[in-house]
């Protein structure tokens, strides 16, 4: 149970099944758990599994970084659903992603850290910037910008 849904502490939110804030379901889930939130910020982690859809070579692909850092945007807006509307998972959409740059991928056993800062929300469409890290390296850095579904 989540004692302050505005700011949870990190023990609460890796307590949560990350499937409860995505609509995303296995084998698409690139998100392990959610580790941090606040109005402007959400951190996940992701331990990059062998069977992993975006493994090749041993290593997680950019466009699995490109699919985390996303889902990292569809764990904020399942959060903000959930505990603090009080309402279903809503579908996002990828409306544009700039300046993406990747540095390095992770190997298989890597644990990495996505942070994804919101700059603006409006007319249903959230402007943020991301980072992944893995022990403290920048792997990946990008402007994304999502859309989310209206509800019918």
């Amino acid at each position: 149970m989540i004692a302050d849904s505005l700011h949870p502490n990190e023990k609460e939110l890796r307590a949560l099944d990350i499937h409860e804030l995505l609509p995303q379901q296995e084998p698409f889930v690139m998100v392990s758990s959610l580790v941090g939130f606040d109005e402007r910020k959400t951190i996940t982690e992701l331990e990059v599994m062998p069977g992993n859809l975006f493994v090749e070579q041993g290593r997680f692909t950019a466009e699995g970084l490109m699919e985390n850092i996303a889902q990292t945007c569809a764990a904020r807006i399942g959060y903000v659903n959930k505990f603090i509307l009080k309402k279903g998972i809503q579908i996002g959409f990828i409306g544009a992603v700039r300046n993406m740059e990747v540095t390095s991928l992770p190997r298989v056993g890597d644990k990495i850290t996505t942070v994804v800062e919101v700059q603006e929300e409006v007319f249903g469409m959230t402007l943020a910037s991301a980072i992944v890290t893995c022990n403290g390296t920048e792997l990946a850095s990008t402007e994304i910008k999502i859309a989310v579904k209206s509800e019918d």
